[in-house]
C-alpha cells in the first residue's frame, strides 16, 4: 500500500513495502525528482538498505558457527513494514523481527524508517531498537533515485555532481560488486565536481570514502536540482545500471560496504558494521533537498 504525506511545497508517495519513496513531486510545476522505476535500467525507486548493504561472498555470512543467507542490500527492502502517519508532512514504517526473518538475521529488533517534510526537504531518519539480551550488528544505507534529466530538452551529460568543500576524496577499490580491499585518490574537477557520463558506470557504481558530506546534483542549463546531506554515514555511492543510458543516478550514502572479495563475512568481524547492545538504540539518516 502506498501512503502520502505532503506540505505547501512538496508532495511524496512511499510504499509500505520497505518504507521506499515512490515519487518526490515539486508541486510549483509538477516535475518528477525520483527515477520512477523502469524495469529496463532498475525496477527500484529508493531502497532502504537493512542490515547490510551491497552483496555478500557468496550470498552467506557465519554468526556463531552458523551459516545464514541473505540477498543484496538485506531483506528490509523486500518486507511490508507497519505505517502509522504521524501527520500530514510526517509518516512513519516499522519491522519488527519475527520468526521468519531470524531464518536470515536471527536477532531480536525493532527498525523504523521515519520521513518529515520541510520545505523541500525530505529527511530519512532511521531508529533501530535492540529488543534482545545480546548485542546485533547491521550496517544502513540509502539507494534513492533521481531522474536525470530533470528537465526536457537536456541530456544527461548537462548534468554535474557538486560537492559543497574541495576535498581529496578516496575511491573504495571493488571489483566491481566486492571490496578489494585498496583504496584510491579519486580526482574531482576543481576538486569538488564530478561530470555525468554514462561510461562513468560501465564497471558498476563508484563509492567514495573520506568525501564531504554534501552533495548536489545540478545542470548546466537549468537551476534544478537536488541535494543529499549525509553527516552521519562514511561512504558514499554513485550508480546507474552499467553499460546503459539509463536515465537516473542513484546518491546512495552508506554507513557499511559490501563484503571483501573471495571472503564470507562473520558478522562480527565484518567491515564497518554497527555493533548494537541489548537494549540500545541507534539513529542515522540523511536528507534530500529538492528545487
Amino acid at each position: 500500500m502506498n501512503y502520502i504525506i505532503e506540505n505547501e511545497k512538496i508532495k511524496v508517495e512511499i510504499s509500505d513495502k520497505g518504507g521506499e519513496m515512490q515519487s518526490i513531486v515539486l508541486k510549483k510545476d509538477g516535475t518528477e525528482y525520483l527515477w520512477q522505476g523502469d524495469a529496463k535500467y532498475w525496477a527500484g525507486r529508493a531502497y532502504n538498505l537493512f542490515p547490510i548493504c551491497g552483496r555478500l561472498f557468496d550470498g552467506k555470512y557465519t554468526y556463531k558457527g552458523k551459516t545464514y543467507e541473505m540477498n543484496l542490500h538485506g531483506f528490509l527492502r523486500d518486507t511490508v513494514t507497519e505505517a502509522e502517519k504521524l501527520a500530514d508532512d510526517k509518516i512513519s514504517f516499522t519491522l519488527i523481527s519475527n520468526d521468519e526473518i531470524k531464518k536470515q538475521y536471527p536477532f531480536d529488533f525493532k527498525v523504523t524508517v521515519t520521513y518529515t517534510l520541510c520545505d523541500t526537504k525530505i529527511n530519512t531518519a532511521l531508529k533501530v531498537e535492540n529488543t534482545g539480551d545480546e548485542a546485533m550488528f547491521f550496517g544502513f544505507g540509502g539507494h534513492p533515485g533521481f531522474n536525470v534529466p530533470l528537465a526536457e530538452g537536456e541530456k544527461f551529460e548537462d548534468y554535474y555532481l557538486e560537492f559543497d568543500c574541495a576535498k581529496p576524496a578516496e575511491r573504495i577499490g571493488m571489483t566491481p560488486f566486492f571490496r578489494t580491499g585498496k583504496t584510491a585518490p579519486f580526482a574531482l574537477k576543481d576538486g569538488k565536481i564530478l561530470e555525468l557520463d554514462h561510461s562513468l558506470f560501465d564497471n558498476d557504481a563508484i563509492f567514495l570514502t573520506n568525501m564531504c558530506k554534501r552533495v548536489t546534483l545540478k545542470s548546466k542549463k537549468c537551476d534544478k536540482f537536488v541535494r543529499v546531506e549525509y553527516d552521519g554515514m562514511q561512504n558514499l555511492g554513485f550508480w546507474h545500471k552499467p553499460q546503459t543510458d539509463a536515465p537516473y543516478v542513484c546518491i546512495e550514502p552508506w554507513c557499511s560496504l559490501p563484503a571483501f572479495d573471495g571472503q564470507v563475512d562473520d558478522l562480527e568481524t565484518k567491515y564497518q558494521m554497527t555493533k548494537l547492545g541489548a537494549g540500545e538504540t541507534y539513529e542515522n539518516g540523511f536528507d534530500i533537498i529538492i528545487g
